[in-house]
């Protein structure tokens, strides 16, 4: 038998398991950059709107820090950089996607059941790998093809699409590698997600410092280092390939020397007796949560600080351009052109939070399958209980990541306009705002556990389409209805001199509606259902 006997079976298998998620972050990452590069030709029909743009927006140092060097003032230059930060998500999508077809199924067991069976050894770690490659260069093709649509150069779009691909390639084989190192799935991320975020504070330093060579050291600085639609460098893509093979020929002879279940890095033992923090299922679930709530507010404080750095820049760059103020306006739905720069960014902290928030309630959902969660009601805990110690920080975390995000932008906006205390304020009722929008699909993820738990992950769908009515809604001038569905569209925009908070507690009615529903299935249905 071959190591790599059952291959073909197993990527039938992942691509059946991910025949939702997977279209979904392949069509909207892919849309994105189309959208960025019609706004841009509508926005900046003149080279010298473009030029006046570039000088005061693209290449202020807190835009380049979260979106990457810009290396000139036509279109296609300028949607390379906009497009920026869309490639860590598409480095955390393929990361996190081998994460899932490997560590997590021997975590949950099922890669032991399958092993029975005639597969060979590599099987499992080369069809999550051919899946994730699979899904990265179609995202590729139809981005080039989608920016080329628009008018944009064959070789510039070719080459963005190239790197879009490549760079999912490079950070879905460290998924591979982390999978091998340690016997959790929480951990295989977390270490993942270490390196994605070392390869972007390496890109952003860089980029920012007037030294350039930290950025050469990362797959994210490598991608604008191809320049796509000026003076392409068609050299540069060989770093991420090589980059992806010598990862590859680090995580295959690893994943031979380890156990089945286990991992390289030896487990950190804990104490022999439990403290008194975790007698309860609200300390167990503080006690599972709290990671992720510590690194989700670190992350949103320095987007915070950067976004808020950029606001007056941004605010500056586009007076004059009346079709542009009224775009703004429309996104941010703020009376300045630096409170609709801040509104439009804060929305989109909201959609992240409510990330956060679907996360959190997919915890159920994990302790559940992997059978942990069934040992914990054999005790006197009840199923309410155990269900609202989860909803408590599916509820508490997105509040506490926008209260971060909304300090940190008002601290370095209120500097630069030498007004902190006030921004301050005002920026952390914009950031706190958007919870009760996050909460809605925090309450759908609930419900989706309670009474459908198989389907419990098209929460993320949800929240997919949120992201693609948000971006896209405005520019393309879709139908109010159509809008109306994401919860953020009825989110009061607060920095404006007057604003309701009816949609606040209607919001949060829904959410609480939804929370309710489903506790209400949870306690009714079998457990575990898998």
């Amino acid at each position: 038998m071959s190591a790599l006997t059952g291959t073909r079976h197993l990527v039938r298998l992942n691509l059946r398991r991910d025949r939702v998620l997977l279209p979904i972050w392949v069509l909207i990452l892919a849309v994105l950059p189309v959208s960025y590069a019609a706004s841009f030709f509508e926005l900046f029909p003149t080279a010298a709107e473009r030029a006046a743009y570039t000088e005061g927006t693209a290449r202020n140092p807190s835009i380049v820090a979260l979106l990457g060097p810009v290396y000139g003032d036509s279109v296609g230059a300028l949607t390379a950089q906009r497009s920026g930060f869309l490639l860590v998500i598409v480095a955390l999508a393929s990361l996190l996607t081998v994460i899932r077809h490997t560590r997590t199924e021997e975590e949950a067991g099922r890669r032991e059941l399958l092993g029975g069976s005639v597969l060979g050894r590599h099987a499992g770690l080369t069809a999550a790998l051919l899946v994730t490659y699979a899904a990265d260069l179609v995202l590729g093709l139809l981005t080039a093809a989608g920016l080329h649509a628009t008018g944009l150069p064959t070789a510039g779009s070719s080459a963005y699409g190239l790197v879009a691909a490549l760079t999912g390639m490079v950070f879905a084989t460290l998924g591979g590698l982390a999978a091998q190192l340690t016997e959790t799935a929480g951990g295989a991320r977390g270490i993942g997600i270490a390196g994605l975020g070392a390869a972007f504070a390496l890109r952003l330093v860089g980029d920012t410092a007037g030294n350039d060579w930290p950025s050469w050291l990362s797959p994210l600085g490598w991608a604008a280092r191809v320049r796509p639609y000026e003076g392409e460098r068609w050299w540069v893509p060989l770093l991420p390939l090589v980059a992806t093979v010598l990862l590859a020929a680090v995580a295959y002879p690893v994943s031979v020397r380890r156990d089945l279940g286990a991992g390289v890095l030896p487990p950190r033992l804990g104490p022999a007796t439990a403290g008194g923090a975790l007698s309860g299922p609200f300390g167990l679930a503080w006690r599972l949560h709290r990671g992720q709530i510590l690194w989700w507010s670190v992350g949103f404080g320095l987007l915070g600080l950067i976004l808020g750095g950029a606001a007056e820049a941004a605010g500056r760059s586009v007076e004059g351009n009346a079709q542009l103020e009224q775009i703004m306006a429309r996104i941010g739905g703020a009376s300045g052109l630096a409170d609709a720069y801040l509104g439009a960014t804060l929305s989109l902290a909201g959609l992240a939070a409510a990330g956060y928030g679907i996360q959190a309630a997919l915890r159920m959902r994990a302790e559940e399958s992997a059978g942990r969660a069934e040992p914990v009601l054999a005790t006197g805990t009840r199923r309410s209980t155990w269900l609202l110690s989860h909803v408590a920080f599916a509820l508490l975390g997105p509040v506490v990541v926008l209260a971060v995000t909304g300090l940190a932008t008002g601290l370095t906006y209120g500097f630069s306009v030498g007004d902190v205390p006030r921004q301050v304020g005002r920026m952390l009722g914009a950031g706190l705002a958007q919870a009760p929008a996050a909460w809605v699909l925090a309450g759908l993820a609930v419900l989706l556990h309670g009474l459908l738990p198989r389907f419990a992950s098209a929460a993320w769908a949800v929240l997919a389409v949120c992201v693609l009515l948000g971006q896209l809604g405005a520019v393309l001038e879709l139908d109010q209805w159509l809008l109306d569905l994401s919860p953020f569209t009825h989110t009061p925009q607060v920095l404006r001199d007057a604003w309701s908070a009816t949609p606040l507690f209607l919001l949060t009615a829904l959410a609480a509606a939804l929370a309710a529903a489903g506790l209400l299935t949870f306690r009714r249905r079998d457990i575990p259902v898998l």
